[in-house]
């Protein structure tokens, strides 16, 4: 299969709510996707919801390091490490992306 389908067609079954089918699909691109932040930040989701919160953690850090002010990526390694019961470093994140981003959810984060 092309990587791009592949690709695609794991969006599309995060979005449809198969988090493991999307890891199915992407795992022959994990080392491919090292360097690209959409793909880490998909690779993310997908480990999120399928409850791998430390593989988690490792794709969205690796998203901000890319991509420091991608507001979404420090909600979303926010969340994680809200989840890991890390709620400190969680609030962290959640200031610098309502500090990005003036959305009324980012903000709430903080409240």
């Amino acid at each position: 299969m092309h990587e791009t389908l592949r690709y695609r067609l794991a969006e599309v079954q995060l979005d449809a709510g198969d988090p493991l089918e999307a890891l199915r699909l992407l795992e022959p691109l994990v080392d491919e996707l090292q360097t690209h932040a959409a793909g880490q930040l998909l690779l993310g989701r997908a480990y999120y919801h399928s409850a791998q919160l430390a593989r988690a953690q490792e794709a969205f850090e690796r998203v901000v390091e890319m991509a420091p002010t991608d507001a979404f990526a420090r909600v979303a390694l926010g969340r994680t490490l809200q989840r890991r019961s890390r709620h400190d470093e969680a609030a962290v994140h959640f200031r610098v992306a309502a500090a990005l981003d003036p959305r009324p959810e980012y903000r709430e984060l903080v409240a």
